[in-house]
């Protein structure tokens, strides 16, 4: 490794060290190293943080976000959580399982896993505390689950690695479906038996087609958020970026109309708050994009690939490698900085060993959201301490078994390209 790439990585993991936010590292590192260097300039930094996030599918994550923000606060969780309640309530455990499949209709309306523990879990924890679920359990379900919100799409990591990679963000939206539901299906299964062992019964109501129909009537407008995007994208109707703004458009007649627990007044700090989410990430995407060009460089991608084919030349202990990799690499750095640094590295190393960039893209996101779930990173971890109250230290305890779930999930998903591609 060049003594420029040891000031690089030195200084950023410095500055990581110091509690840096990573957008601010990755910057500061840049700069650290153009000082260093005299090959690279602070105005190619500069240049490169405008260029990088000047890019027309990038509009759609504040337009993602926005809907999220809006659909947040207009209602949604209760609605689809009555839904799941009709289903599966009457279950062992049906209460938390109600849950869990709530987080992963919430994650199909926006795109991000903290903010699909923060919309669901203020709602849904004090609701399983009530119901006789230990608070800890109640809080490492939602957690868990949030994480599949950026998985199932619509995902950002999904169109940062479209981006990034050059891949269609489309055919990565069709191919993140199965992968979630299939994770969303293994936390249920875990909540299911941790429910049976601590003897947490489901509710009396028996299921009936009244009650079905009624929760699926009251939240219809909400149910039709996915299928208006996704149909709209494979139809070919309108790009990933229309999709988002379509979705914003929907969002605010859905909550200040029909469902009307939005106020225009309440528009404004929605709309600051999404603001502000968006510029935290595309300051990521602006400043990891510099770092990246830095890394093509110093040909860091180019000594990765020889070091990893010297290790071995099977296909599936490249993977393996890769995805440890990715599992280290999700400890300590945010998602959406991690997908724009690392996929201009390893996406030619899986093209070489002949993995579909479209499963690759699934697997490198889920590999990904498990450090939404671990420390020190772990975003989950502390939007859910803030919800329910509980330290991230009894949090890292209670997720510790829906870790190991996620594991023999990203597992299969890297044994079984079908999950990722049969759609397409």
């Amino acid at each position: 490794m060049t003594e420029t790439a040891l000031v690089l990585f030195g200084s950023f993991f410095l500055f990581l060290i110091l509690t840096i936010p990573i957008g601010i590292a990755l910057g500061l590192s840049g700069i650290v190293t153009a000082m260093f260097s005299d090959n690279i300039s602070i105005t190619f930094l500069t240049q490169g943080l405008v260029t990088s996030t000047d890019n027309f599918a990038l509009m759609a994550i504040p337009f993602f976000i926005l809907a999220g923000e809006i659909m947040g606060k207009g209602g949604i969780s209760t609605r689809l959580f009555d839904i799941a309640n009709v289903f599966v309530g009457r279950f062992t455990g049906g209460f938390a399982m109600a849950a869990v499949i709530t987080c992963m209709f919430f994650a199909a309306i926006s795109g991000s896993g903290p903010a699909t523990v923060a919309a669901i879990g203020g709602i849904m924890i004090p609701a399983m505390v009530a119901h006789g679920y230990d608070k800890k359990f109640a809080t490492s379900v939602i957690v868990a689950a949030g994480s599949l919100g950026i998985i199932i799409p619509p995902s950002i990591p999904l169109v940062i690695y479209g981006v990034s990679g050059n891949q269609s963000i489309g055919d990565l939206f069709i191919g993140g479906i199965f992968p979630g539901i299939f994770i969303g299906l293994a936390m249920l299964t875990w909540v299911y038996l941790y429910s049976k062992m601590n003897n947490y019964s489901g509710t009396d109501e028996r299921f009936t087609l009244k009650k079905m129909f009624t929760s699926i009537y009251s939240a219809k407008w909400s149910l039709l958020v996915p299928i208006i995007i996704l149909g709209g994208i494979y139809g070919g109707i309108f790009t990933p970026t229309e999709a988002a703004v379509i979705a914003v458009v929907y969002s605010a007649i859905v909550s200040l109309t029909l469902h009307r627990e939005v106020r225009v007044s309440d528009l404004r700090p929605i709309i600051a708050n999404a603001a502000l989410n968006s510029v935290v990430i595309l300051l990521i995407i602006g400043t990891a994009n510099t770092f990246g060009t830095i890394l093509s460089m110093e040909r860091i991608p180019q000594a990765l690939a020889e070091a990893f084919v010297s290790i071995s030349e099977n296909p599936f202990v490249i993977v393996l490698l890769i995805a440890i990799l990715l599992l280290f690499v999700g400890l300590f750095i945010d998602t959406s900085a991690a997908v724009i640094i690392f996929t201009p590295i390893l996406l030619p190393i899986a093209l070489e060993i002949g993995l579909d960039p479209i499963h690759f893209g699934i697997l490198m996101v889920v590999a990904l959201s498990i450090g939404l779930i671990t420390p020190p990173m772990g975003v989950n971890l502390f939007v859910g301490s803030g919800v329910s109250g509980l330290g991230v230290p009894t949090l890292v305890k209670g997720v510790v078994p829906f870790l190991f779930v996620m594991l023999v999930c990203l597992a299969i998903i890297i044994l079984i390209p079908e999950l990722s591609l049969m759609l397409l």
